[in-house]
């Protein structure tokens, strides 16, 4: 049997995790032909982690102008993408109408209108485009959707799920990129694709009308100033201010973030060390979301990015009982460590409180791993899928679409202080 080849656009942060895996152990079914990014710098990092690491060959690299060029020369199968989540669509589209298959890291795109342009080259080509939701396949994850398919609850009636992302992690989104809407959409599409596939995916529906609230209040100069913060800096490399903030990235003092960010920044001046409480920053920090869906329940949703852990509690609300999960996770900075860290699961709770009777701890069988578990399970069934899923956990175009769509028309309900229905931004 050939191997499957695979193309791999933009190496930064989460590349790693699919280059890694590929070259390692789905190296009898995979191969991997080349990079593509802006930075060459980066890509040479990555070609170096291919050797020194993985005892791997390095693979050719071209720069995004020469995108086209790789898909001609190195025929690859598929295509995998992990740039900036503004950019997700070009590649996309381009790849299909190249002829490849795409695999995507989430947020599939950050607006309705990127939105209809990949489902339009969907149509057009007909490839075959995968998102990858890895908190999908964490165990704990795939116990809750198990215990609602099986009717352990009844009818789902209401949700309050509050998600918590801490001064590690949480800030990590107000140093970098993703800082500015237009790069990333804000939290509710960048990260709560991620919580919003996952009501998706637990409750069997979609999402039918959208009301939020959210703005900037922690993050920020402003607000730091009226906290009585007074010394302040753009950046934390080189600087006197950043030694005593504990909020402050410092590059230069791990050898995979200088290599990747510090050492590549001649090239575009990308700089990965911003303060998260500096100027410039469009995304909010502090966000609640009511959401209700087209089976009729009503989901609660909350997102602060300032938190002193790092999880998730949600409650569900049925006609025979109650839901009631805990989940804590690793803290870690995107590239800061080991990819198998990366929202490891620290402790879990899943109780049961059904009607007239009493309550029971659910039991599942735990796994190692970053997000929860999930990593290691998602990339399984990425690269070397053998069985059958009774719980379809392989998300497709429209999983990722609907997922974006209630951050998105979140995004527009905070602007305009209305509730937004999805039937008004999308229908397929």
């Amino acid at each position: 049997m050939s191997k499957k080849k695979y193309a791999l656009v933009g190496t930064g942060g989460r590349a790693e995790f699919f280059y890694g895996a590929l070259v390692t152990a789905y190296n009898e079914t995979s191969e991997l032909v080349a990079f593509c990014d802006v930075n060459q710098t980066r890509m040479n990092f990555a070609n170096h982690m291919l050797t020194s690491k993985y005892d791997y060959h390095e693979v050719p690299t071209y720069k995004a102008e020469d995108f086209d060029r790789m898909i001609t020369e190195t025929r690859p199968d598929f295509v995998l993408v992990t740039t900036i989540d503004r950019t997700h669509h070009k590649y996309i589209i381009r790849a299909m109408e190249l002829g490849c298959d795409v695999i995507s890291e989430k947020p599939m795109t950050i607006d309705e209108e990127k939105c209809w342009e990949i489902f339009d080259a969907i149509e057009r080509t007909g490839k075959n485009l995968r998102v990858t939701f890895n908190y999908r396949y964490a165990p704990h994850n795939t116990k809750i959707r198990e215990v609602i398919m099986d009717g352990v609850l009844g009818e789902i009636l209401s949700v309050n799920f509050e998600w918590l992302l801490n001064t590690q992690h949480g800030a990590d989104y107000f140093r970098r990129w993703h800082r500015d809407k237009r790069n990333s959409g804000g939290l509710l599409v960048h990260k709560s694709t991620h919580h919003f596939d996952l009501m998706n995916f637990w409750l069997g529906s979609q999402p039918d009308t959208v009301f939020a609230m959210g703005d900037l209040r922690f993050y920020g100069r402003e607000n730091a100033e009226k906290r009585g913060i007074t010394e302040f800096y753009q950046r934390a490399y080189g600087s006197k201010a950043a030694e005593n903030d504990p909020f402050a990235l410092h590059l230069d003092r791990n050898e995979h973030l200088k290599s990747m960010y510090l050492d590549a920044e001649h090239e575009d001046g990308y700089q990965r060390d911003q303060s998260v409480f500096g100027d410039n920053i469009s995304i909010e920090d502090t966000m609640n979301v009511m959401v209700k869906y087209k089976n009729k329940t009503v989901m609660n949703y909350s997102l602060n990015a300032y938190m002193p852990w790092e999880g998730f509690i949600i409650v569900f609300n049925g006609t025979q009982g109650r839901m009631e999960v805990r989940i804590t996770e690793q803290s870690y900075v995107n590239s800061g460590g080991s990819k198998e860290n990366e929202g490891a699961l620290e402790g879990v709770s899943i109780m049961i409180y059904p009607h007239f009777k009493e309550p029971y701890r659910v039991e599942f069988e735990s796994s190692s791993g970053g997000h929860g578990g999930g990593d290691p399970v998602l990339l399984s069934d990425i690269f070397d899928k053998k069985q059958e899923d009774r719980f379809n956990r392989a998300a497709s175009h429209k999983d990722g679409a609907m997922s974006i769509m209630t951050g998105i028309a979140a995004n527009r309900s905070m602007k305009t202080g209305q509730p937004v229905r999805i039937a008004d931004i999308w229908q397929e």
